[in-house]
C-alpha cells in the first residue's frame, strides 16, 4: 500500500481534523474485521495470537480488538509474550554476529513454559504467570498473577514471537494475526520518498525517547540487529496469519514529524547516514499538530497521552 505526499499535505492544509478522523476510522475497519474473524473461532479456540514486527502497534491493536469483542459480547484477557524472557545467562544467551546479547532471537524466551500455559488456558486451567523485570533481566518463574478463561472468554498472546512454530504447535487451532506498519510514501510520479521500515522505525524512536528513556543514537544502534530479527525470526512466520493488514495510518509521519526531528537532528549523520535521509524526507512532510490526534489513536502509542495504559 501506498500514500501520496501531495494528498497527505492537502488534506492537512484543507481539513486536518477530518483527515485524522479518515485514518482512525479506517483502523477501526481493521480492528472490526480482526474481531468479527476471532469471534467466529472462539468456539473452537480461545486463544489469539497476536505477532508483528517492532513499532507495528501490538499493544493498542490487541486492546481495540478487546474493546471490539466486548462489544460482541466476547471478554477477553491479555497475555503478553515478554514476560516469558528468560533470566539473562551471560554464557548460554544468544549472540548476533557483533557478539551483543540477541533479545531479538527467540531463544531468550521460555517457549516451552508459554506453549504449555497457552495450552492449559484452552483447556479451561488456571495457570500463574510469569514477571519479567527488565532493569534485573531477571524472570519470577509462574509466581505472578493467576490466570483463567471464562466461557467464550479468549485470551490475546501479544508478541514478535506469537506465530513461532514453537508456540503455534501447542495451539493449531489459535486464531493467527499478523499486523505491520508497512505503507511507503510516494510522489506524484509514484517515486517512493518515505520506505515503510522508517514508519516503524520513527515510531520506534518516538516511544523509546517518550518512555524508555533510550536516545535516538540507541535505538538506531539497536535498529541493524531488530530489522535482522525480523527477517529471521518473524517474517517467515507471517503466512501462518489467518489475517494479516497494515498498521500504519496515513496521517501520521506528519503526526510524528515535530517529535523525530529533534532527535534525528541530534545524532551524527555521518555515523548514522538514515537520519539524514529521513530528515531530508521528512522535509516535505507538512506538520500535523498533536492535538488533532484523538486519545485513543493509535498514534498515542508512540507520541503519548492515551487513555490506553501501557
Amino acid at each position: 500500500m501506498s500514500y501520496q505526499i501531495q494528498e497527505i499535505n492537502r488534506r492537512i492544509q484543507a481539513d486536518p481534523k477530518e483527515f485524522v478522523d479518515a485514518c482512525d476510522a479506517a483502523y477501526a475497519e481493521k480492528i472490526e474485521r480482526a474481531a468479527r474473524a476471532i469471534a467466529e473461532n472462539v468456539r473452537t479456540c480461545p486463544i489469539v495470537l497476536l505477532s508483528g514486527p517492532s513499532g507495528s502497534g501490538k499493544t493498542t491493536t490487541a486492546m481495540k480488538i478487546a474493546e471490539a469483542l466486548r462489544g460482541m459480547g466476547i471478554s477477553s484477557q491479555s497475555l503478553a509474550m515478554d514476560d516469558y524472557f528468560r533470566t539473562v545467562n551471560p554464557r548460554t544467551a544468544p549472540r548476533t554476529p557483533e557478539g551483543d546479547i540477541d533479545f531479538e532471537s527467540p531463544a531468550c524466551l521460555d517457549m516451552d513454559l508459554l506453549g504449555k500455559h497457552l495450552n492449559a488456558l484452552a483447556r479451561g486451567e488456571e495457570i500463574h504467570l510469569p514477571r519479567y523485570n527488565f532493569v534485573t533481566r531477571v524472570q519470577s518463574g509462574p509466581i505472578g498473577r493467576p490466570m483463567r478463561l471464562g466461557k467464550d472468554e479468549v485470551v490475546v498472546c501479544e508478541g514478535i514471537h506469537a506465530l513461532n512454530d514453537d508456540i503455534a504447535a501447542y495451539c493449531p487451532d489459535a486464531f493467527r494475526l499478523y499486523i505491520s506498519a508497512r505503507s511507503v510514501v510516494v510522489d506524484g510520479d509514484g517515486q517512493e520518498i518515505f520506505k515503510g521500515t522508517w514508519m516503524r522505525l520513527l515510531r520506534r524512536l518516538v516511544r523509546d525517547s517518550n518512555f524508555r528513556g533510550t536516545p535516538a543514537a540507541a535505538t538506531l544502534d539497536m535498529w541493524a540487529n531488530v530489522r535482522r530479527g525480523e527477517k529471521r525470526f518473524i517474517s517467515p512466520f507471517k503466512e501462518r496469519a489467518n489475517l494479516m493488514f497494515d498498521s500504519s495510518l496515513a496521517c501520521e509521519v506528519s503526526a510524528l514529524k515535530p517529535f523525530v526531528v529533534p532527535l534525528l537532528e541530534a545524532v551524527s549523520q555521518e555515523k548514522y547516514p538514515i537520519a539524514g535521509e529521513m530528515l531530508r524526507a521528512l522535509d516535505r512532510f507538512e506538520v500535523l499538530d498533536e492535538s488533532y490526534i484523538a486519545p485513543d489513536s493509535l498514534a498515542r502509542e508512540f507520541i503519548g497521552g492515551s487513555t490506553y495504559s501501557y
